[in-house]
């Protein structure tokens, strides 16, 4: 435990309880909604760019802003938790027996660890101040946890719409927590992107129609994660043999030059057999074999039909026509989307001089 004297703010106290539960950035911020990032929330739902995510639109009233959750709140404490790899998130690109997971699935659910520690930093806060209200959030409710982790100094929105730090690159798991405590904010954080565009240029399909404006349906991300049918055949090539996510618009950032194996939270180290898995062992799970091998495991949330899906995809890209008799036993799949996956790896395949 660290010592906190006796003369220390609240908010600096808060701030050191925050860095002893695994919280490598923390900032405040008013609990006021954002006009204008509300307006560029209906714009972009508007435009359609969120693709199968119903949830996106069904609340985006409340997603505005944390008054319009939660009116009595008037301080908002954003966090974040590092997740920095050890290697270079491109080195298996077009190896045809390796797949692609993407950092932050590599090591256990960050949705467990770091609502554990937020509930731990709760209890703490009502110790101190037992009048005090608050609620935690971690990615699954209706916050806009980056614009947040910007007004409250933790970085800022990159040209990719990711949170970018200064210290930590893009690698950081946001959580925050409402309070009805009239805390002292802290700074906002400025734009340090500068005339850079490296992320827009990485990106495998054109995801991005300009800075700061991401089309899901056209992210890998979004096709291999949340969209549920085929996946449209003009991005499948692009998706080369990523499985589970895509890094590439992170991995290229300058300011990952800065990030710190050493600042990442245990909890988040890869586990070996997801740091480069074979696609044709992948390609053997049944639903049971899945769930075993994912277990405690953000992939686990998307089930084998949909993981197997993303899996032939890849297959079909490897150009490793020994994984013809895997394919064509899942040809048969009694899931729909996977047996027409299979079908489409199998011409690929098949077409191969």
């Amino acid at each position: 435990m660290v010592n906190k004297p006796d003369n220390m703010s609240l908010e600096d106290r808060l701030k050191a309880q925050a860095r002893e539960l695994g919280f490598v950035s923390v900032g405040i911020a008013p609990a006021e909604d954002d006009r204008l990032r509300a307006r560029r929330l209906h714009q972009w739902l508007d435009d359609g760019f969120h693709g199968d995510m119903g949830w996106m639109e069904d609340r985006a009233d409340v997603r505005q802003g944390p008054q319009s959750m939660w009116p009595e709140a008037r301080s908002v404490i954003a966090l974040g938790m590092s997740y920095a790899p050890e290697v270079d998130p491109l080195a298996l690109e077009g190896d045809a027996e390796r797949a692609r997971i993407s950092v932050y699935a590599q090591g256990r659910d960050y949705h467990d660890t770091v609502k554990k520690a937020l509930k731990a930093l709760a209890r703490w806060m009502c110790a101190e101040i037992p009048e005090t209200q608050l609620k935690v959030f971690v990615d699954t409710a209706p916050v806009m946890e980056k614009p947040l982790g910007e007004a409250a100094g933790l970085g800022w929105q990159g040209k990719h719409t990711n949170m970018v730090s200064r210290e930590h690159g893009n690698w950081l798991f946001l959580g925050a927590i409402y309070t009805t405590l009239e805390l002292t904010p802290d700074a906002p954080h400025s734009d340090r992107c500068g005339s850079c565009r490296a992320c827009l240029d990485a990106c495998p399909t054109d995801a991005f129609p300009q800075a700061n404006r991401l089309d899901a349906r056209r992210c890998i991300s979004y096709l291999t994660i949340e969209h549920k049918g085929p996946i449209p055949e003009e991005f499948r090539e692009n998706i080369g043999n990523r499985i589970y996510g895509c890094d590439d618009c992170l991995a290229v950032c300058p300011w990952n030059k800065f990030a710190q194996t050493a600042a990442r939270h245990r909890a988040f180290a890869p586990r070996d057999e997801l740091i480069a898995p074979r696609l044709d062992e992948l390609l053997e799970l049944d639903d049971a074999a899945f769930r075993a091998k994912f277990s405690g495991s953000p992939i686990k949330r998307i089930g084998r039909n949909r993981f197997l899906r993303n899996c032939l995809i890849a297959a079909g890209n490897s150009g490793n026509s020994a994984l013809l008799p895997q394919v064509e036993v899942l040809s048969n799949d009694a899931d729909d989307v996977v047996a027409e996956a299979a079908r489409w790896a199998r011409e690929q395949l098949s077409a191969i001089p």
